[in-house]
């Protein structure tokens, strides 16, 4: 096989990787979007404020299509190296499957967040309190999605 498909091979799981991400995120800003609209649909029914803060949930999981983003630069970046400097052999396989099952990790991530901030979301609005525990939950599910690709990207 030559350097080209490789390279080619390659990249294409540099997309899987930001599709997936950006999958999970969609998923996820849904999750809580959802969830806040009817948290603030409840505080407006009872005529109490609606907590601006709910927007922090919704958009929680919109990094780890950033993180996606950075794996796949990340993995494009190599495979253009490896062509330009004529390389013979380039880890496509390993590639091709950070990409993929890498994507999807980051992205179950982005999903799970979105739920966990629905909860937080419905929880505030009702009691008003306990943004802050909410917020490191959140941050402890974005933490795999980091890890996912932190030690992707030193793998290769």
């Amino acid at each position: 096989m030559d350097i080209q498909t490789m390279a080619g091979i390659g990249k294409a799981g540099a997309m899987a990787a930001i599709a997936w991400g950006a999958f999970g995120s969609a998923l996820g800003t849904g999750t809580a979007g959802m969830a806040a609209v009817g948290a603030w649909k409840k505080c407006f029914a009872q005529d109490r404020t609606a907590p601006f803060l709910l927007l922090v949930f919704i958009g929680a999981p919109l990094t780890q299509t950033i993180y996606g983003m950075i794996l796949m630069n990340t993995i494009i970046g190599i495979c253009n190296q490896a062509v330009a400097d004529g390389a013979t052999y380039l880890p496509w396989p390993a590639m091709l499957s950070a990409g993929i099952f890498g994507g999807m990790a980051i992205g179950a991530s982005a999903w799970f967040q979105g739920k966990a901030g629905a909860s937080g979301a419905d929880a505030l609005a009702e009691t008003g309190k306990g943004f802050g525990n909410y917020l490191m939950t959140i941050g402890v599910v974005e933490t795999v999605a980091l890890f996912v690709m932190v030690f992707l990207m030193i793998s290769f």
